[in-house]
C-alpha cells in the first residue's frame, strides 16, 4: 500500500500531542479514491490483518493494522469493501477506532482512561433539569438507575445537581469508578471505551455498556433525552439530524467493537 496514504502530519503542520486526537486526527486526514479491488482478512501468528489486493493495511502512523480476532478483522475489511469510487472515513469508524488504538493508546492506555475519568467528574447524567417538569420526571425515571447502578454495583455515589454550574464529585467516587476503569488494560476497549464516553458525555454509560448492564441502544437513548425532548417541543434540524447520525455511527462501531472482544 502506499505509505502515503496514511501521512502523519495534517496539512497544518505536525499532528496534535494528545494520542488519541492525534491518531483521530490522522483517521480523518483526505483519502484517495478507491485503488484496490479485493478485500481479505489474513491471519499472521495469531493477529489478523486486513489486506487489500494482497498488501497489508497500515495505521496513519504506519504501523501494521493488526487486529486481535477475525471479528474485529472482519468489521474494518467490510468497511473497505463498502467503499465507494472514494474512501470516506467517516463511513470507516472501525477502522478509525483501531488505528486510535494502535497509535495512540496502545503505548499508555493509562493516560486515556484518565480522560474517561475526568468525563466522570462533569458526567452528564448528573446534570438535571428544573424545569419544565415532564422532561425532570423523563430524566428522574431514565437516568436515576445509572446512578443507582453506579453506587450499588460500582461503588461509586454521584451527586447530581440543577441546572448547568459545575459539581465537585466526591474524591472517593472517582477512585472507586477508577478502579473498574483500570479493569480495562487492552488498547482496542480502551478505545471503544473513550468513543463511548466522548459521543454520550458520559463516563457511567460507557462503563455500563463495557460491563453489560445496558446496550449500546439505550445507552445511546439515554445519553440524547435532552435533546430528544427538544425535538419533540420544536421539531428537528436537518443539519443537526446528519451529525446525529454520524455520531450514532461511532457509537455503534464502538459497541461492536466491544462485543467483538468480549466474544458475546
Amino acid at each position: 500500500m502506499n505509505n502515503d496514504l496514511f501521512n502523519m502530519d495534517t496539512p497544518e503542520g505536525p499532528s496534535d500531542a494528545d494520542p488519541v486526537r492525534r491518531a483521530q486526527v490522522q483517521s480523518n486526514l483526505p483519502f484517495p479514491k478507491r485503488f484496490y479491488k479485493a478485500v481479505a482478512v489474513v491471519e499472521r501468528d495469531g493477529q489478523f490483518a486486513v489486506e487489500l489486493d494482497g498488501k497489508r493495511v497500515k495505521t496513519p502512523a504506519r504501523q501494521d493494522l493488526l487486529l486481535p480476532n477475525r471479528a474485529l478483522a472482519q468489521m474494518i475489511a467490510d468497511e473497505f469493501a463498502a467503499q465507494d469510487n472514494d474512501i470516506v472515513p467517516a463511513r470507516m469508524p472501525a477502522t478509525r477506532l483501531a488505528n486510535t488504538a494502535i497509535d495512540g493508546i496502545v503505548s499508555d492506555p493509562q493516560v486515556v482512561l484518565e480522560d474517561v475519568l475526568r468525563f466522570a467528574s462533569s458526567d452528564m447524567l448528573c446534570y438535571r433539569a428544573g424545569s419544565p417538569e415532564r422532561l425532570v420526571k423523563r430524566q428522574t425515571e431514565l437516568w436515576d438507575p445509572m446512578i443507582d447502578w453506579a453506587a450499588f454495583d460500582l461503588g461509586a455515589r454521584f451527586v447530581l445537581a440543577e441546572g448547568v454550574m459545575h459539581v465537585e464529585q466526591p474524591r472517593e467516587t472517582l477512585a472507586a469508578l477508577g478502579v473498574h476503569l483500570g479493569q480495562f488494560r487492552d488498547a482496542f476497549t480502551v478505545a471503544a471505551l473513550h468513543t463511548i464516553t466522548t459521543l454520550t458525555g458520559s463516563a457511567i454509560l460507557a462503563l455500563a455498556v463495557a460491563k453489560g448492564r445496558i446496550t449500546g441502544d439505550e445507552a445511546w437513548m439515554l445519553a440524547h433525552v435532552d435533546e430528544d425532548w427538544t425535538i419533540e417541543q420544536w421539531g428537528e434540524d436537518a443539519e443537526a439530524s446528519a451529525r446525529r447520525a454520524l455520531r450514532e455511527r461511532e457509537m455503534v462501531a464502538a459497541v461492536k467493537v466491544l462485543q467483538g472482544l468480549s466474544g458475546s
